[in-house]
């Protein structure tokens, strides 16, 4: 079964495999609308990098850059691997990221 990203999940489903190249999935417990909210902070945050870097602006990278951490660790794939955190940790996770997120 493959992944939302494409890519087939590992054994244990706490990453996806893409061209061989390992990455750590999603949090499974984050609900599909909050998901859906992260990705496209996410990718929004990718596109300001994007522009960033062709307008060589090295602080709105800076700030952009520090917006893909903030989503990807709201989503469990970066920072403590989620499957090591409780639940109640995994929430303040996700909820705490979005907010952040949604204030900058």
């Amino acid at each position: 079964m493959r992944s939302k990203s494409g890519g087939e999940p590992s054994d244990e489903g706490h990453y996806i495999v893409i061209d061989g190249r390992r990455w750590r999935a999603t949090d499974p417990l984050v609900p599909e609308e909050i998901a859906a909210e992260l990705r496209r902070q996410l990718m929004a945050a990718r596109r300001a990098v994007r522009d960033a870097l062709r307008q060589e602006d090295a602080e709105a990278e800076r700030r952009a850059r520090a917006r893909v951490q903030m989503a990807k660790t709201a989503l469990g794939e970066r920072g403590t691997a989620w499957w090591e955190q409780s639940g109640a940790e995994r929430r303040k996770r996700w909820e705490e990221g979005l907010t952040r997120l949604r204030e900058e």
